[in-house]
């Protein structure tokens, strides 16, 4: 970790050609996954490699023949679930021992958690880490019984895959454009864990989009740690505005993006946001306080007052602007009058939604070293105070769509109510509606009659 600020080498574009070795056929897998959408779409890069191999995907934990857990380490209580459920995995391991445990993900980029493993985790067969999910098919074939580390260098390549993906949905789909981060936000792992910045080629992404729409897919969300930082590192000087341009007029309906940093959110960005009309106008930025103090403690390399003039830009220029964020509460050395001024900044956005979480140090973060002097109950109060605040404005912004149409891409059957559909706004509001299940991948029109804090109900009209 002390070398991940020093990016020595420069990525290579990796091209994977798979051939079906189905070596594992009858072989069936299990995955589970922890984390972000960045996780999601790892684990669905997996399945599809696994199942070029043969194996087919199992439902049921206890028989399945090679269980992976796809791990996260942005907070602490992460570990804890991750290491808490080996646990449950090794009884498995002392019934079945031809059973194999795979870990993967962020924490296996961690050193610590590597030591960890090898010391008191001997029954995990396989490890590998964000940069080296190529590599599994290598792994399985070289396993001898022993337990097998392979975790590449921090700095990786672009790997590419030629659309190799199990997806979850045929509806809609994560495209990876960039991997790693260069921001170096002191509380933050994932530059240590993901790796330096680096873009995929332009010409990969739009060829891979295309693939999607002539599959039927209605939606793609363009994935990065920081996709606004996307082409700093190319040598064409493409830009993000650049790319979604691109993105754009490949005539996908629906395009999104995660996750935004707020110093590289351009005007040029927000022109090209404006401008096309299958670029959903929802924009989660992240702000994580509202104290300067705090801000700078974390490196967030922006003011409060910076932010609200980006805020108050991305309202005026883009129709219908749905903004959600991250905040943070105590950060070390945050006192009362930093989380006041945090209220202020939520009191003048008004966000439609924000995820919301008390400070887990990770180690290694310069963060982790900061003193801390709040206590865990005023942490809480915090949090409960903030959450308010935040559910309060996201009724608000839910209750002006009542009696509106709202245009809804349909993405199954409602969790709620099995006889109802359920899907999507342009904003990014979950909708529950009254309407037929052949509908089910269309964007069809919905007139809003009720509004919750975190969902709207509509019917079909």
């Amino acid at each position: 970790m002390r070398d991940a600020a020093k990016r020595f080498k420069k990525a290579e574009y990796i091209y994977e050609n798979r051939t079906n070795q189905r070596i594992y056929e009858g072989k069936t897998y299990y995955i589970r996954t922890y984390g972000c959408q960045m996780n999601v779409h790892d684990s669905e890069e997996i399945k599809g490699l696994l199942e070029t191999l043969g194996f087919s995907e199992s439902k049921v934990l206890e028989k399945s023949d090679f269980i992976i857990l796809n791990t996260c380490a942005i907070r602490e209580n992460a570990h804890d679930k991750v290491f808490g459920f080996l646990g449950r995995l090794k009884h498995l391991k002392e019934k079945n021992p031809e059973l194999l445990i795979g870990l993967c993900g962020c924490m296996a980029q961690e050193e610590s958690v590597v030591k960890e493993i090898k010391e008191r985790h001997p029954y995990i067969d396989i490890v590998f880490g964000t940069h080296n999910i190529s590599e599994v098919p290598t792994m399985l074939e070289k396993y001898s019984g022993k337990q097998k580390i392979s975790v590449y260098s921090k700095e990786g390549d672009v790997i590419e895959f030629d659309n190799l993906y199990k997806r979850d949905s045929n509806i809609t789909a994560f495209v990876n454009i960039m991997y790693g981060c260069d921001k170096f936000c002191t509380y933050c792992i994932v530059p240590y864990t993901r790796g330096k910045e680096r873009s995929r080629l332009s010409k990969d992404i739009i060829k891979e989009i295309k693939d999607l729409k002539e599959n039927g897919y209605k939606e793609v969300t363009l994935l990065g740690q920081n996709v606004n930082a996307y082409g700093k590192d190319l040598e064409d000087s493409t830009t993000f505005s650049n790319l979604l341009e691109m993105v754009s007029k490949t005539g996908i309906e629906r395009i999104r993006f995660v996750t935004s940093h707020p110093w590289d959110f351009t005007d040029e960005m927000i022109d090209v946001i404006s401008k096309y009309d299958n670029i959903m106008p929802y924009i989660h930025l992240p702000v994580q306080s509202g104290s300067n103090n705090i801000l700078r403690l974390m490196n967030r390399r922006y003011t409060k007052e910076e932010y609200l003039t980006l805020f108050n830009k991305l309202k005026s220029k883009v129709k219908n602007a749905s903004i959600t964020t991250d905040i943070i509460v105590g950060f070390p050395g945050e006192t009362e009058e930093d989380f006041k001024e945090t209220l202020d900044l939520v009191n003048k956005c008004k966000f439609d939604g924000a995820f919301t979480f008390i400070f887990s140090a990770r180690e290694g973060t310069p963060a982790s070293k900061m003193k801390d002097n709040t206590t865990l109950e005023e942490k809480n109060k915090r949090l409960q105070s903030l959450n308010k605040l935040i559910n309060k404005y996201s009724k608000e912004s839910n209750l002006k769509t009542l009696g509106t149409i709202q245009k809804v891409l349909i993405t199954g059957i409602s969790e709620k109510d099995k006889d109802k559909i359920t899907g999507y706004t342009e904003t990014m509001k979950l909708v529950n509606v009254k309407g037929s299940k052949e509908n089910i991948g269309k964007i069809i029109d919905v007139k809003i009659i009720d509004a919750k804090s975190f969902s709207l109900d509509g019917e079909e009209i």
